[in-house]
């Protein structure tokens, strides 16, 4: 399995296997909902833009960012039309919006508990596209393992920038949302989609 040790010690939990059997079973789902992530985390890269255009290195972050998630968009896309699967309206999993529900109302914390979520966010995604790539076909596979640096980067900004525009230690809130996350990943959910938790409720 391909492994990215600071994923490790920055989530507080690994992907079920049962996540893991979903995903395999569900591929073109899987796909639907992996491309409606590369466009959601495009357009919170291009949302960031728009709020701080007084910070220029969240600004040249964010931009480099939004530009790989939407190619990787366009890269699912090609992948699901090759396959025939269509690119079909899926609800959004519980995970972002039980994330960000505890985002902070107020400046400068609500900036900081963002970027927060970003990263975990990114690092999820980077675990799982390592999860799952041994487990795929030879295109996917290679598909998933290419997304493995750009996803580790994009965790490591966001948290980075969280801790430039913080004026105090942000590891307590950190923490706070890792428990959140790792609450969102081992806990069932109604629907399979790329973030959901460990397994489906009956």
């Amino acid at each position: 399995m391909y492994t990215i040790p600071e994923l490790a010690d920055f989530l507080g939990c690994e992907t079920p296997q049962s996540w893991i059997d979903l995903a395999l079973a569900n591929q073109s789902l899987m796909l639907v909902d992996h491309a409606n992530c590369e466009k959601k985390a495009a357009s919170t890269a291009l949302t960031l833009i728009n709020r701080c255009i007084d910070k220029p290195d969240l600004l040249n972050k964010m931009s480099k960012l939004a530009r790989e998630e939407l190619r990787h968009f366009e890269q699912v896309i090609a992948i699901m039309k090759k396959r025939n699967i269509d690119y079909i309206a899926v609800s959004a999993s519980r995970y972002a919006k039980g994330m960000h529900q505890h985002i902070a109302s107020k400046e400068p914390q609500k900036l900081v508990d963002t970027l927060i979520v970003g990263a975990f966010i990114e690092a999820r995604s980077c675990e799982r596209f390592a999860k799952l790539a041994p487990h795929l076909d030879a295109e996917l596979a290679k598909f998933y393992t290419s997304l493995l640096k750009s996803e580790s980067r994009h965790f490591q900004d966001y948290l980075k920038l969280a801790i430039k525009y913080a004026d105090y230690d942000i590891s307590t809130r950190v923490e706070f949302f890792r428990q959140q996350e790792t609450e969102l990943i081992q806990t069932a959910d109604t629907e399979f989609r790329f973030h959901s938790g460990a397994h489906i409720a009956a």
